[in-house]
């Protein structure tokens, strides 16, 4: 079955770095787009960044445009959310999620950012 298992969410002070991973299986990775979503407490879910099968081609949401670098490492079916100048504003929990049939998420992996 679709496993999608994220981890390296952690308290971070504003303007430090997380690196966040997404391991994948029980599909065929590479061929399929893959995301990172956030929900912060209260909020809908939002897209963060989106990287295609090829790692060719990443589009980001504006408030993260510049700070956060997204990639994937088709040998290890693993998906990276580099976060970078992080803000208060990026606490929330961060969701992977593939493009592979209906769709499917991962657990989540909470990013809390304070002093």
């Amino acid at each position: 079955q679709v496993q999608l298992v994220e981890s390296g969410g952690d308290l971070a002070q504003p303007g430090g770095s997380l690196r966040l991973s997404c391991a994948a299986s029980g599909f065929s990775f590479s061929w399929y787009g893959m995301a990172w979503y956030r929900q912060a407490p209260g909020k809908q879910r939002e897209l963060v960044a989106v990287v295609d099968r090829l790692n060719g081609s990443a589009r980001y949401t504006d408030s993260v445009q510049g700070r956060f670098t997204i990639s994937r490492d088709n040998d290890k079916n693993t998906v990276y959310l580099q976060m970078d100048s992080l803000k208060p504003e990026d606490t929330a929990v961060y969701y992977c999620y593939t493009e592979y049939g209906v769709g499917y998420w991962g657990q989540g992996t909470q990013v809390t950012v304070s002093s």
